[in-house]
């Protein structure tokens, strides 16, 4: 079953015995979890029927027991087991998950990893619950995924906002989702958010960046390119020297993909190396510019300028000096 038919039913009050929610997403994890607890019970039966533990501060015994009590003038007890990364035992809980109470919904919280599903516990809880795998969005599909949340606030987003949050705040779902809710309480609804938005209200510069800085080196717009590490140069913040190797980096990686793909149309390219298509068309159009030699060469310029903005054979240059530095060899 997907998230937003989890949500669904669980709206509905249609739940399950067991919900065992592991993967390395946290974000819905924490959301199917909100809901449950939102919908489970009543605000006045929560303080009798309602329990919520910890990984490191539980034993199988307790948790079992808590979970095979009986509810306190309600229709349900609601045990939720949080952190569950961090309880060593989970596999002590397969007598309870081979047979729940009729009267609890037991929550597994396990996050930031997946769980063996060889195990019994997790076979167990198939069985007579739910058990959802939360998977991280791939860096391609982000794009895509925070256009779809915003609009399912009820607010539209142009390509380029979407590109420079998820540039800027990458893969981490609760933090893009918490930085757009902050947005959204400033922003009338139905009004489309640009990148105008994003720099005034998030503080995400939507001309000095590290999308805009790649985009630069792209195309090979020298001056460009030389104004946004400048900025940086003075605001050492915006984009610290790991991130501007590690994105330029891709870059080229994708550059060099692309000279040896044998389909070079945008579709072709986008399926092939799982991009968005507007990404594919950039890469396209570099790799034009960047022949695989060049490619080649910049890439071991990364990785030399890489070392030196960790400390080796580098006494003394900033990382505002070492930018400056590879912009020019990456470019020339």
């Amino acid at each position: 079953m997907d998230y937003k038919s989890i949500i669904q039913n669980i709206k509905a009050k249609n739940f399950e015995k067991i919900y065992f929610l592991h993967g390395e997403e946290a974000y819905y994890i924490d959301a199917i979890t909100d809901a449950i607890i939102e919908n489970a019970l009543e605000e006045h039966e929560r303080d009798f029927n309602q329990t919520i533990l910890y990984g490191k501060d539980s034993d199988a015994l307790s948790i079992m027991s808590d979970a095979k009590g009986y509810p306190m003038m309600a229709e349900r007890r609601l045990v939720i087991l949080k952190e569950a990364q961090d309880f060593k035992n989970i596999e002590d809980l397969a007598p309870y998950f081979e047979n729940p109470s009729e009267q609890t919904i037991f929550v597994v919280n396990y996050k930031y990893k997946k769980y063996d599903s060889r195990k019994k516990s997790i076979k167990d809880a198939a069985k007579n619950g739910l058990v959802y795998k939360s998977d991280k969005i791939p860096d391609y599909k982000l794009p895509d995924w925070i256009s779809t949340y915003v609009k399912s606030q009820g607010y539209g987003i142009s390509s380029k906002a979407c590109m420079l949050l998820a540039e800027f705040l990458g893969g981490d779902l609760s933090k893009i989702t918490n930085e757009l809710d902050k947005l959204e309480i400033l922003v009338e609804k139905g009004t489309t958010i640009n990148e105008v938005h994003i720099e005034e209200n998030i503080g995400i510069s939507k001309d000095y960046n590290i999308f805009e800085l790649v985009n630069a080196i792209g195309i090979r717009d020298v001056l460009k390119a030389n104004t946004i590490v400048d900025y940086f140069d003075h605001n050492p913040k915006a984009a610290p020297m790991v991130m501007v190797v590690s994105n330029i980096f891709t870059l080229h990686l994708q550059m060099m993909k692309v000279h040896f793909a044998e389909n070079k149309s945008k579709d072709a390219i986008a399926k092939a190396f799982k991009m968005h298509p507007f990404v594919a068309g950039k890469m396209i159009n570099a790799a034009k510019i960047y022949n695989p030699k060049k490619i080649a060469a910049n890439i071991a310029i990364l990785h030399e300028y890489d070392l030196k903005s960790k400390g080796v054979n580098n006494p003394s240059a900033t990382g505002g000096q070492l930018m400056k530095e590879l912009i020019y060899k990456l470019m020339h």
